[in-house]
């Protein structure tokens, strides 16, 4: 399959961003009381996010965990919200008081972040059969991780899902480790995808840091959901640099693992393919570059120079009227 100029544009540039944007969080973190909260980065997987959300369209639905920056910023997330959100500040996408493991983007029809592990899938599960109800023509992609896929949770997401056929994109970004727990520590099975025969729909092993085998994964997953057939569990194999949440010091991850899986990096995979077949020139690139440092800069102006909530404030937004 052909895939466009302007979708491998897409997602260089949502590979950029998402790396670009979290290189400031951890710098930001470095500053005593400057992030209330744990922050949790996608560092070295970020090619799951930008492929998987370059192959939905607009109306399609995510539901994503603790590690979402990237899936948010893919699907189209404001950075200058997103940012203020993540410091706590009144202008940001929930107005300072999700932070940054809370965080939903209705405008852009990400629904959920849920820091319970597990959480996302029956979410998942009961926007796509409201989908299917209203016969939309949409699907809905809910992102777990390796650890995620042991809870019973989301054995019953997809055993439900399938019985259904509901229109359910389930995405396992194996990241090696639950945790502090690597990945042989807590599940026996070679690959989390093969658990999809046990439900009688399709499971999907992707290389996690190859952003254009991760779009077309996804969109025959999405061709399929919206031609009524049901779900698909895609398993994208890929590493997390960094350790579970920044005041992990990565004791239990040997050094040459995480230097081998720095030099499978997604982001020069990505960009060099492009520039071998001429669909980015050296000058295009270092203007995504630039104009990608400055969206990032200004986002952190933005959220600097912004006011935090008042304390009652914390009393608004609690209930949804009729």
């Amino acid at each position: 399959m052909q895939i466009s100029r302007q979708k491998k544009m897409e997602m260089l540039r949502s590979l950029l961003l998402s790396r670009r944007f979290e290189e400031e969080l951890t710098e930001l973190c470095k500053i005593e009381h400057k992030i209330p909260g744990m922050m949790i980065l996608c560092t070295g997987q970020e090619a799951v996010g930008a492929g998987v959300c370059a192959a939905l369209q607009p109306e399609d639905v995510i539901v994503t965990n603790h590690r979402s920056h990237s899936h948010l910023l893919a699907k189209g997330a404001d950075p200058n919200a997103l940012m203020a959100e993540i410091l706590g500040k009144r202008t940001g996408c929930n107005k300072g008081k999700s932070g940054t493991l809370h965080m939903a983007v209705p405008e852009v029809n990400a629904l959920c972040t849920t820091t319970v592990v597990g959480g996302g899938p029956p979410i998942a599960v009961g926007i796509g059969f409201a989908q299917q109800y209203r016969q939309e023509e949409r699907v809905t992609v809910c992102f777990i991780g390796d650890g995620a896929a042991n809870e019973g949770s989301v054995h019953e997401a997809l055993n439900l899902a399938s019985v259904w056929a509901l229109p359910v994109i389930f995405v396992c970004e194996n990241n090696r480790y639950a945790g502090a727990q690597r990945y042989e520590e807590h599940t026996k099975a070679p690959n989390i995808a093969d658990r999809a025969a046990g439900y009688a729909i399709p499971g999907v092993v992707v290389d996690g840091n190859d952003a254009l085998a991760v779009y077309r994964s996804a969109l025959d997953a999405r061709a399929r959901a919206v031609n009524g057939d049901g779900p698909t569990l895609i398993e994208y194999k890929t590493y997390r640099w960094r350790g579970h949440g920044e005041a992990d010091c990565q004791l239990y991850q040997p050094k040459d693992e995480i230097a081998a899986w720095q030099a499978m990096c997604p982001i020069p995979k990505l960009r060099g393919d492009m520039l071998a077949q001429g669909v980015i020139s050296e000058d295009e690139l270092r203007e995504m570059e630039t104009r990608i440092d400055a969206v990032v800069k200004d986002a952190v102006r933005f959220a600097e120079k912004s006011p935090y909530p008042e304390p009652n404030e914390a009393l608004e937004d609690v209930f949804a009227g009729s």
